[in-house]
């Protein structure tokens, strides 16, 4: 069965085991409550699926589209709508919390990376410099591109200068440190992706 939740990343801290020292470094997600909105099945929708909402807003900020989608599953307004594929036991309406992940439960994380902008070939794919002496002008260039004549052309998917981060990225080996269900909190070991209130999407590893 698909086991997912949504959440917003808090931050990264550390967490002491205070029998033997140990340090873990955790990141914490404020996950859920998500509302399950619409649970689609193979036999009416051609696949199955659970579609859940995160983030509750005031009305103003959905358009009636969205307003009505909610509406008509008795859901309260809400920001983020994300769909976690795969067979669910879950009723449309009920709601999603942490406490469907366990301690130590391994888990992979989804979300949009920082963007860094603009980058070279040296920092977007780890080119090696030139040399700096001599009167070297190819200090930090990405050098040849492509052949000449033949092909005449530069290859699709070449490594080159461009746009850096800013795109989905799923984190996969995380494992669940410690569930907050009081205050609807992940503790996930290790970095997950996107920055801090960024939205990301906890699913189970199977």
């Amino acid at each position: 069965m698909v086991k997912g939740i949504l959440g917003r990343k808090v931050g990264m801290t550390q967490i002491f085991d205070p029998e033997t020292g140990a340090v873990t470094p955790v990141t914490v997600i404020h996950a859920g409550p998500c509302p399950v909105v619409q649970v689609k099945t193979a036999a009416a929708d051609g696949y199955d699926a659970v579609q859940l909402a995160f983030d509750a807003v005031v009305e103003r900020k959905l358009t009636k589209g969205e307003l009505g989608h909610l509406e008509k599953a008795g859901v309260s307004p809400h920001r983020h709508l994300v769909e976690f594929r795969g067979p669910s036991e879950l009723a449309v309406g009920e709601a999603v919390t942490v406490e469907a992940f366990q301690p130590g439960e391994e888990v992979k994380v989804a979300g949009t990376s920082i963007g860094k902008g603009f980058a070279g070939t040296i920092k977007r794919h780890n080119f090696k410099r030139g040399p700096v002496s001599h009167g070297s002008h190819n200090i930090r260039k990405p050098g040849s591109i492509g052949a000449s004549a033949t092909p005449s052309r530069v290859f699709r998917g070449q490594k080159m200068a461009g746009r850096m981060g800013g795109g989905r990225v799923t984190q996969l080996g995380l494992v669940v440190h410690a569930v907050d269900a009081e205050r609807n909190l992940l503790l996930v070991k290790g970095s997950v992706p996107g920055p801090k209130s960024g939205i990301v999407e906890i699913r189970g590893a199977d």
